[in-house]
């Protein structure tokens, strides 16, 4: 007797289970998993008072399903909440591999991407606010017919706490780092000081390379944001180099959490970086660039 698969989509799990449903998104590569449906109601008068209660309420949640079986390594998702300032379209609470983060560029954009084209928010609405533990953020939908083509956000504001700082770094010595912040804090490091090259970016030895460096920075430099004691920690260190398109600016690979690889070239990082490069004279105000990440997709 053969299978009848078709069976499968009548059954339903017992009382003993824990249903939780989900929408699974990616942005450039990086991927993003969308809770609907089986997640606490969150408490709090801000973003960052309920990714607090999340923290210490909400774990096992983001453990179900950010680590394996269900998850993976470079795992990442979101939960959505109620706004909590006037006139914003609803909250979100970012997660990873090792906790929950306080921005993230790639979530705003599929999470838009995913409440208009589900209905989820009225298929009129094209300008979106989103509050974040860092702050509002307005993210702006392009059509086409049904589908959401494109997204833009406007961040929190961005900007540097440090240019060419150096660090002591075990295996590598002593290395050069810009500090700046785009929503989290990041550390940027010339993937060429490493000697290391984009043929190599993928491997272990960068991802060890980012885990020992953010080690070693966060030992030694007081982060203190000027708003959200919250914010105040070293997310990731973004690794930068030269683009493989010679018409695109250049390209970030950024190791963040427990030495996760982002798979995008790191919205919150692009906004950090945008605010060094401008620091430097490199980067007027209203010009574009264009960032490639470890997998060529481009903000």
């Amino acid at each position: 007797m053969g299978l009848r698969l078709e069976n499968a989509l009548d059954w339903e799990p017992g009382a003993g289970y824990r249903r939780v449903r989900t929408f699974d998104l990616h942005t450039g590569g990086e991927p993003f998993r969308i809770v609907i449906d089986g997640a606490p109601a969150i408490p709090g008068e801000t973003v960052a008072a309920k990714r607090r209660w999340a923290q210490e309420h909400a774990d096992d949640l983001r453990r179900l399903l950010m680590w394996e079986p269900r998850g993976h390594a470079d795992m990442y998702g979101c939960l959505l909440t109620a706004p909590v300032t006037p006139g914003a379209d609803f909250g979100i609470l970012f997660m990873h591999n090792s906790g929950f983060s306080t921005m993230c560029g790639h979530g705003i954009i599929a999470a838009t991407t995913a409440v208009l084209e589900t209905g989820m928010l009225p298929a009129a609405e094209n300008r979106l606010i989103i509050d974040s533990p860092a702050g509002p953020v307005r993210a702006t939908a392009e059509r086409d017919g049904n589908r959401v083509s494109r997204v833009a956000f406007l961040n929190v504001p961005s900007f540097v706490v440090a240019l060419d700082a150096e660090v002591e770094v075990a295996s590598y010595g002593r290395l050069p780092y810009d500090l700046a912040f785009g929503g989290a804090y990041y550390a940027f490091v010339d993937i060429a000081t490493l000697g290391l090259d984009w043929g190599s970016a993928g491997s272990a030895r960068l991802i060890d390379a980012g885990r020992a460096i953010k080690r070693a920075i966060a030992a030694e430099q007081p982060i203190e944001h000027p708003g959200e004691r919250d914010l105040g920690f070293l997310y990731g260190v973004v690794f930068h180099g030269p683009p493989t398109d010679e018409s695109h600016h250049s390209r970030n690979v950024c190791v963040f959490a427990d030495g996760e690889v982002d798979r995008s070239p790191t919205g919150t990082g692009v906004s950090a970086r945008a605010a060094l490069l401008h620091a430097r004279g490199h980067l007027a105000l209203g010009q574009p660039i264009t960032i490639e990440s470890i997998v060529g997709s481009v903000f």
